[in-house]
């Protein structure tokens, strides 16, 4: 609790003036009477000499003070628990306040203010801002932040996840808007920066390595748990959370990335230069940005790129959806690449789909084209199917066919017709049926459905039930050849003879 300067200064004259005791300004002003002694201690006044009490722990203190010596972090508990192997009996609450005496004091570290030259060193971090609900996916709203060391011209941009392909785009966004960059990059311990760290020995990601080397800049790690060597990234993550995010509203990623460079190259270049309290930082930036480093001839390729295996249906399954691709390309491995707006599959060098990229959870992202040439497809296949199974049933629905097409009917219909016919009457009366329309001149499904029920009125036979076989089933309804009957005759003259 933080005291006003008023009830510190009624403290110390009540105390010296007065002469009250501790625990008469402590009840009269209604403090700690541990408050009252912080008070006093921090105005010179040495604590009141007690007489010294024989206490259980002394013969312990010694052991104590040895034992936080050499491990200053040890917790209170555990150097009570070793105590209490020795033969301490006291309570764990009074030996805590023991070990909080004892315990040695880690002497403030005073730090020196770092300079930098213009165009020299810029700091990159990541923040998170919480999550975004994007249909049915619940994504994390991660900024890129980086910050010029001397102007402390920030850029700033928001994803949807902290991949090494969003890391090098980020680079890449405000290398392009400061058309420049940096001789060196302070990265602290990210995971995708450094992959591991033994003490001083540090290896890089090689994706980044890669990317540092195509922009001509040195990586360079801080040094861990020294946070003033990337403070003014860290800084401005917290005045990107106070002065830009906070109460924000915006309509999808990309509103907010837009009001981010508006706010980058509005309220936050109009404010005071560290480095040069007369100037800007938007006029600091202007110096500085003489000083970086050119940027290359071509921009680095930050596409995020996965193998895909495409199962029965045609679709790849990239983060969380499916986006179709032609139905050839089923139970193939196909290769994703893809950008924050779109996503492109490729087969070999081929670019097989593009489509806009979705955020949201379990959407098919589909080409009507794809849709419609799969549907044509698996038309004709059934019609082909359908055409060998009359074949096989009825041999004559071949020449029906063939006459049907000549003039200039629909196969389709007609086939699906004959494939009906088929089911109810059976493959034998549908091949009777087709010669009868053949010879009459009529080649239509109509003629030779006349032509069953002519039949089967005939034999005085009931109208056949529909019955809905399975494939397999049906497949055994083919037409038989009928047995040429004068075989028998040779085997009865056989008999006859012997």
């Amino acid at each position: 609790m933080s005291l006003s300067p008023e009830l510190e200064a009624q403290i110390l004259r009540y105390y010296h003036v007065e002469k009250w005791r501790i625990g008469t300004i402590a009840g009269q002003l209604h403090v700690h009477h541990g408050t009252v002694r912080r008070v006093l201690r921090r105005a010179g006044v040495p604590p009141p000499s007690r007489p010294a009490r024989p206490s259980k722990a002394d013969p312990y203190l010694p052991f104590v003070r040895e034992t936080l010596e050499r491990f200053p972090t040890l917790t209170a508990s555990r150097v009570y628990a070793m105590v209490r192997e020795r033969g301490y009996r006291g309570s764990p609450d009074h030996f805590r306040h023991i070990v909080a005496m004892q315990r040695p004091q880690r002497s403030a570290e005073a730090y020196l203010r770092l300079t930098t030259l213009r165009g020299e060193i810029g700091q990159v971090d990541w923040g998170h801002f919480g999550h975004v609900q994007v249909g049915r996916a619940r994504r994390p709203l991660m900024a890129f932040v980086l910050v010029l060391a001397w102007s402390r011209q920030i850029f700033l941009q928001f994803f949807f996840d902290a991949r090494m392909e969003s890391f090098l785009r980020g680079h890449i966004a405000a290398f392009g808007a400061w058309s420049g960059l940096p001789r060196i990059l302070l990265y602290d311990n990210l995971k995708s920066a450094v992959l591991e760290r033994q003490g001083d020995a540090i290896r890089f990601h090689p994706t980044l390595l890669e990317f540092a080397g195509h922009y001509r800049y040195e990586p360079r790690p801080v040094a861990v748990a020294r946070g003033n060597e990337k403070g003014r990234v860290e800084r401005a993550i917290r005045y990107v959370r106070d002065s830009f995010f906070a109460a924000r509203t915006y309509a999808d990623l990309d509103d907010l990335n837009a009001q981010a460079i508006a706010w980058c190259n509005g309220q936050a270049a109009d404010r005071t230069c560290p480095a040069a309290r007369e100037l800007r930082v938007r006029e600091a930036f202007t110096q500085e940005q003489t000083q970086l480093l050119p940027l290359p001839d071509n921009p680095f390729v930050a596409d995020e790129i996965v193998a895909v295996k495409i199962a029965k249906t045609p679709y790849a399954r990239f983060d969380l959806n499916d986006y179709s691709v032609p139905h050839t390309h089923v139970q193939r491995m196909v290769t994703v690449r893809a950008t924050p707006h779109r996503v492109r599959i490729v087969d070999g060098l081929a670019v097989i789909s593009d489509h806009p990229r979705s955020y949201d959870r379990g959407a098919q992202i589909e080409d009507p084209d794809h849709i419609a040439t799969l549907v044509a497809h698996k038309r004709r296949a059934r019609e082909h199917r359908g055409v060998n199974r009359l074949s096989c049933a009825a041999p004559a629905s071949k020449e029906l066919l063939v006459r049907a097409a000549t003039r200039g009917s629909n196969l389709g219909s007609i086939t699906l017709g004959l494939l009906r016919l088929l089911d109810r009457f059976g493959a034998t009366e549908l091949q009777a049926a087709i010669e009868d329309a053949l010879m009459h001149g009529a080649p239509h499904h109509h003629s030779v459905r006349i032509a069953l029920e002519r039949r089967r009125e005939a034999r005085q036979a009931p109208p056949p039930v529909a019955i809905d076989l399975p494939d397999h089933v049906r497949a055994k309804d083919t037409f038989v050849q009928p047995h040429r009957l004068d075989t028998y005759d040779t085997l009865t003259e056989y008999r006859n003879d012997h």
